[in-house]
This record gives structure tokens, C-alpha cells and sequence, in this order.
């Protein structure tokens, strides 16, 4: 027995100059792995910031502050406005509708089905994060919006005498006779978001410790009141997480937007109107667009280049927040 702990040692001293290596190795690639990130999105925005540069230098606070979009005019205007809030209003609705019904799945999955169900409806919910936003928004241009246009009628009808919703639920330009809405646009951003928000919300859910739970379930609570004291606070900080993620990809999704929100720039509180969004615009224009107006469709990209490092810095803030208290 004395005899082999000399070898064992001797093995360990021949083979620790080999784990240095291993160990400085394995630091500096996941350091440069990292670094590549920062790097490719730095030469992202300094490339498109400098496209975009004859227009910042020029007209950067009507392109900030107006919302009068017209290229083809003599003297053309660029103003972002109308997009920035077409984008933000769409987002915003899209998460309003996903994250409750995100919730609800993904806490019926973890908590509340039977094993039996509990397969087969999470691979559905992964299936639809699988189909391709173009399909979304052929369904909702051919489908969605000549069907909901009629409901769109109905509640401007009946919210007609109270004041502040009389406005808010108006057709307004273009959203009620086709359909192609602000909202509209937010049902479909939100169906596309909710698998993503549901798969993130489970597994946080599931990574609650079972002897709490247990715990809580021993001293007599309820199963909603186990969930509520313990799954809730545990998965604060990852929920926000993956609400905001969503909102994120919301945020950029460009083709099922073009396609349902209704492309008329405006600025307006009829949730019923047509709109505009950022990546939208893009997607439609670019093709046709030279010198001015192709810097001007560059300075959107930036801008929503932007907003989305505005809102993961929103959700850095909101997560350090929620781990404290």
C-alpha cells in the first residue's frame, strides 16, 4: 500500500503541467469567445453608423423628433418618430398578451398536468416556436385581420360613449377596413413570443427546490398557495428574464409586422389604426432606396439597434433589483 502512494504522487506531479496548460487554455479561449461577441457587435454599429452618418450630421432632430416620413418628395423628410412608435406600441401589446397566457402554460406544465399531457403539450408549444414568422404573418393578413376587423367595429361601437376608451378603441385610418392594425400586429407578435416566454418561464419554475415546495404543501397550504409563496419569489428575477427577452425579439421581428400592422406612419392612441414599425419599414423600402433615403432606413436600424441595448440594460437593472430584494 506504501508502495503504490509514491507512483500515485509522481503521477500527479508529471501530469499538473498538463492541467496548467488545459486550465490557461480553456481561460483565454472563453475569454476571446466572449470577446468576439462584443467585437462583431461593435463593428456592427460602427459600420451602420457610418452608412447612417450623411443623415445624423444633417437632420439628426427631425430624424429623431418628426414623424413626417415622405421620400419621394422634392425635398425629402426622414422623421423616425412614427416607426419608433409603431414599434414600441406593438411590443408593448404583443407582451401584455404573451406573458399572462405564458404564465398560465407554463405553470400548468410544471405544476398542475398530468404526466401523460405534460409531454405532448410542451412539444407542441416548442413546434410553435419552430414556424417561421412569414407563415404568422400570411395567417394574420389573410385570416386574422379580414375576421377581426368586424370585432374591431364592434368594441369602437361599444366604447363609444365612455370618453377616454372612445378613443382608444377607434378604427381610426386604415385598421378598420382591413383589419391591419397596431393591434392586430401585437396578436401576432404575441403568438410568436409566447413559446419562447412559456419554454424559459417552465424551466425557471421547475428549477424551484422540490423540499420547499414540500415544505409549504406540509404545513398545510393550498397548491396556490404553495405556488404563490414558493415558485413565484424564487422565479422572479429568471421571469422578468424571459419577459424581456421576449419583448426583445417583438422588438426586431420584421417580416409577420410588415405584413399586419399596415405601413401608414402615424402617431396616434387608436389601438385599431394602421402603423409602421422600424424593422418594417426596412424590410419594405430598402430594396428601392439610394444615397439619403438608403442612410435613412440605415439610421432606423441603428436606432432599433438602440432601443434593444436600452431594454437588456432596462433588464439588467430590473433582475439586480429583484436578486436584492
Amino acid at each position: 500500500m506504501s508502495a503504490e502512494v509514491p507512483e500515485v504522487i509522481e503521477r500527479r506531479a508529471l501530469t499538473a503541467p498538463q492541467r496548467a496548460i488545459g486550465d490557461f487554455v480553456f481561460r483565454y479561449l472563453t475569454v476571446g469567445s466572449g470577446l468576439v461577441v462584443l467585437v462583431v457587435l461593435a463593428l456592427i454599429a460602427i459600420a451602420t453608423t457610418g452608412q447612417a452618418l450623411p443623415l445624423f450630421h444633417h437632420n439628426l432632430h427631425q430624424f429623431l423628433f418628426s414623424k413626417v416620413w415622405n421620400p419621394q418628395a422634392a425635398r425629402p423628410q426622414f422623421g423616425a418618430l412614427g416607426f419608433v412608435f409603431g414599434t414600441v406600441v406593438s411590443s408593448a401589446i404583443a407582451l401584455m398578451l404573451a406573458v399572462p397566457v405564458s404564465v398560465g402554460i407554463a405553470l400548468f406544465l410544471a405544476e398542475f398536468a398530468p404526466l401523460r399531457l405534460r409531454r405532448p403539450v410542451t412539444f407542441l408549444v416548442d413546434l410553435l416556436a419552430a414556424v417561421p414568422s412569414v407563415v404568422f404573418g400570411l395567417w394574420g393578413v389573410l385570416v386574422l385581420a379580414p375576421w377581426i376587423r368586424h370585432i374591431y367595429a364592434r368594441l369602437a361601437g361599444w366604447a363609444h360613449p365612455v370618453p377616454g376608451l372612445r378613443v382608444l378603441l377607434s378604427a381610426g385610418q386604415g385598421g378598420g377596413g382591413s383589419g391591419r392594425s397596431f393591434f392586430t400586429a401585437g396578436i401576432i407578435l404575441a403568438l410568436m413570443i409566447t413559446p419562447i416566454v412559456t419554454a424559459l418561464t417552465r424551466e425557471i419554475y421547475d428549477t424551484t427546490p422540490s423540499g420547499q415546495k414540500e415544505a409549504a404543501l406540509a404545513l398545510g397550504a393550498t397548491r396556490w398557495e404553495m405556488v404563490r409563496g414558493t415558485i413565484f419569489p424564487h422565479s422572479r428575477a429568471g421571469f422578468v428574464g424571459a419577459a424581456l427577452l421576449g419583448l426583445g425579439r417583438a422588438l426586431g421581428e420584421t417580416i409577420a409586422a410588415a405584413l399586419v400592422i399596415g405601413s401608414s406612419v402615424q402617431v396616434t392612441g387608436r389601438l385599431f389604426s394602421s402603423g409602421d414599425s422600424m424593422a418594417a419599414v426596412i424590410a419594405n423600402q430598402f430594396g428601392e432606396a439610394t444615397d439619403t433615403f438608403r442612410a435613412a432606413l440605415i439610421g432606423l436600424g441603428v436606432l432599433l439597434f438602440i432601443i434593444t441595448i436600452l431594454v437588456n440594460l432596462i433588464a439588467r437593472a430590473i433582475l439586480g433589483r429583484t436578486e436584492v430584494l
